[in-house]
């Protein structure tokens, strides 16, 4: 199924690489995902998912909830999977300890979360900034905010007025 045509009730998980992905990494990764997404399934009934990539660095997982729960043995199953590639291409996306903003020219960064008073500081980082939330539960929400600006964001939380 499209990623687009999911519901927005779909469930997500948001997996961002501290670094850009190479091509050949890019082509590598999404078919071993794509490999996992068609065989996915929650205690034997095949789940509706799908996958977005973007920006080099964001792997976006949905699945359709109203035809099938992911249980919990099928989301551990899912990170097995990514846990079996994370780190062959160059970087990691369990690690989940990066903030993820565009710069001035508009490149995805990633910085240290402990880094965000110095790049709030320097004014790299304001409340206007535009920034990815990796917490977003629903593909409504991905869709809402998933890229967005900090206000909107639980990084404005962290950021002055």
């Amino acid at each position: 199924m499209s990623f687009d045509a999911l519901p927005g009730t779909a469930r997500v998980w948001v997996f961002g690489s501290a670094t850009p992905l190479t091509p050949d990494a890019e082509a590598a990764l999404l078919q071993a995902v794509d490999a996992f997404l068609e065989q996915w399934a929650a205690h034997g009934t095949p789940l509706t998912a799908a996958r977005d990539w973007r920006d080099r660095r964001f792997l976006t997982i949905a699945v359709d909830t109203t035809q099938a729960n992911a249980s919990g043995c099928s989301i551990d199953g899912l990170f097995r999977e990514l846990r079996r590639v994370d780190g062959t291409f160059g970087s990691s996306f369990l690690g989940g300890a990066s903030v993820f903003y565009r710069d001035a020219s508009g490149t995805v960064v990633a910085a240290a979360r402990s880094a965000i008073d110095e790049l709030a500081a320097s004014g790299v980082l304001t409340r206007a900034s535009v920034v990815f939330d990796p917490t977003v539960q629903t593909l409504a929400e991905w869709r809402d905010r998933f890229e967005t600006v900090a206000e909107r964001s639980w990084h404005g939380s962290l950021l002055p007025a």
